[in-house]
């Protein structure tokens, strides 16, 4: 009986099932976050409530988008459950840093979401396909004196 159950095991380092049987991907969607980013000084410095926006406009972004992600500060506080202040120190926040930037200013009056390009991921154009900007790669995080009161980890 051991026997056979061993012929339906998955292989564990593939993955795969014996006999040709296919694995039903159910995972559905993610958004990917590469190892370089989240080591980066720019990520390592963001304020929970960035990270959140950050992570929310990732769900915005379906691979072709980029430059038109939208997400209002209204819409992000809802779908966070923080503040519109707090959203927009976080927008600011993902700037300064080099992980987001401005394509398009939205208008209140018509109702129109600022449109976001997402720094660590290409933009599709007429002509093809342009690669991430990765600007958060320039960050670094300011110089500080020990003992001046700003480093939390002088003296």
């Amino acid at each position: 009986m051991a026997r056979w159950a061993a012929l339906w095991a998955v292989n564990p380092r593939t993955g795969a099932l014996p006999m040709g049987r296919a694995r039903k991907h159910r995972e559905g969607q993610y958004a990917p976050l590469p190892y370089a980013l989240l080591k980066s000084d720019a990520w390592r410095s963001l304020s929970g409530a960035a990270v959140r926006v950050f992570l929310e406009l990732h769900t915005r972004y379906n691979g072709s988008n980029n430059g038109n992600v939208r997400l209002s500060f209204a819409e992000a506080g809802r779908a966070l459950g923080i503040g519109k202040a707090t959203v927009q120190r976080a927008y600011d926040e993902l700037i300064d840093k080099g992980l987001l930037r401005l394509e398009s200013e939205g208008n209140w009056y018509h109702r129109k979401a600022h449109e976001w390009r997402l720094t660590t991921k290409p933009v599709q154009k007429i002509k093809g396909q342009e690669p991430a900007s990765n600007e958060w790669r320039n960050y670094r995080l300011p110089k500080t004196e020990r003992g001046s009161g700003m480093d939390q980890n002088a003296g």
